[in-house]
């Protein structure tokens, strides 16, 4: 009987590990299909005039932008940090943003750090998902 080397063994258990990996990263990569139950509240914040600035850096603002999960495409953003020095953009220190996130709302009034769809809801008169308050659209 043949024997069989060990090095046969290690290179078939790094081939699973590897192919495990990428069917990992692939299944994890695939967006959700379908439409969000918060969609309709992003939209209505940027219908009424609601922008969220933010930084890519900035912990608290992907906090914010994972509460919306996919619904986060409707909601108006400006990045404000476009550098790796991580300075402000012009456009941001002229709409007065001090911090990230930082919420505009269409009468100029602000609210600073990560939000609650209900303070957001309230804010911008747009009703909440899974409440039973109505938008007055």
């Amino acid at each position: 009987m043949k024997k069989i080397p060990s090095s046969f063994y290690l290179y078939g258990a790094a081939a699973v590990a590897v192919v495990g990996l990428f069917v990992l990263i692939g299944t994890r990569a695939i967006p959700a299909s379908g439409p969000s139950v918060n969609d309709g509240f992003a939209q209505c914040l940027t219908e009424k005039g609601a922008t969220m600035y933010g930084a890519w850096w900035c912990p608290h603002c992907k906090a914010q932008k994972e509460l919306f999960d996919t619904a986060i495409q409707y909601v108006k953003y400006v990045e404000c940090s476009q550098n790796v020095d991580r300075s402000m953009s012009q456009e941001c220190k002229d709409a007065g943003v001090k911090g990230y996130p930082t919420w505009i709302f269409a009468d100029g009034s602000q609210l600073s750090g990560e939000q609650t769809f209900e303070a957001l809801g309230k804010k911008a008169d747009c009703a909440v998902p899974g409440s039973d308050a109505t938008s007055a659209q």
